[in-house]
């Protein structure tokens, strides 16, 4: 099977750090296919940048099923236009967020999920309450900005290091997700300091897009996912107006 692994946001650095998370963890008869929005913000912290990200990445998802794409993947942890691609695309289409909130789940009664900025503690929280996991989560910030977990000089890991601390102290955590598609090298190393299951969104999400897939599924066309209402789009949005298939 072939699985789109799209980075919503257009550095293409980060984009190989999540290209070798997920195709370490893919299974033998699955292709990973990851991709770089071509217009947007260089990362996505807070809803401004998030809004100004999905014309790109739905492009991307709307090319890579055009290709033979079986599934896709929206490698954010804001789930970034989750919802408007499940409505343009036939294939299943997984948010990072909600497949590694799912997998802790499965895994233990309570759990933290350790993202980045603070501004981005707000949406992620708004998501825990969409996915029905208020009472088990709690989200915290480790106030480093998302392209600092490139740079081995900015301290980010040992920021991200102590909040995990707190979270396993305070919070009583018996998970840790990691809460940004830029950690998705680091959680097997945190799993083994901690001793506790530390879940990364992008690996979780491979694993349910292989799944869903091999089950023979795809996005439910009937309802809120139903294909877009064909009308023209007007401006720099003409190319997204909805087409007869």
């Amino acid at each position: 099977m072939r699985i789109l692994v799209v980075n919503p946001n257009t550095t293409e650095s980060m984009t190989a750090t999540i290209a070798d998370a997920a195709r370490a963890i893919a299974s033998g008869g699955s292709e990973i296919v990851a991709v770089t929005s071509r217009m947007g913000p260089v990362s996505i912290e807070g809803y401004y940048d998030e809004a100004l990200a999905v014309p790109g990445m739905l492009a991307e998802i709307a090319s890579g099923e055009r290709n033979g794409a079986d599934a896709a993947i929206i490698a954010c942890f804001d789930d970034t236009g989750l919802d408007a691609a499940r409505a343009m695309a036939n294939m299943p289409v997984i948010g990072i967020c909600e497949a590694a909130l799912v997998t802790a789940a499965f895994l233990a009664p309570r759990f933290s999920v350790v993202t980045t900025l603070e501004r981005s503690r707000i949406p992620i929280e708004h998501l825990v309450q969409r996915y029905g996991m208020a009472g088990r989560v709690r989200v915290r910030a480790a106030d480093i900005p998302v392209l600092s977990l490139e740079d081995p000089a900015s301290g980010a890991k040992a920021k991200l290091t102590e909040e995990i601390r707190r979270a396993l102290d305070e919070d009583r955590a018996e998970a840790i997700v990691l809460g940004c598609a830029g950690m998705a090298d680091l959680a097997r190393a945190f799993q083994a300091e901690f001793g506790v299951p530390v879940i990364d969104g992008v690996s979780a999400a491979v694993k349910q897009a292989e799944a869903l897939v091999s089950l023979g599924l795809q996005t439910s066309k009937r309802g809120a996912y139903a294909r877009p209402v064909i009308k023209p789009y007007v401006g720099a949005l003409s190319s997204f107006a909805p087409q007869v298939l």
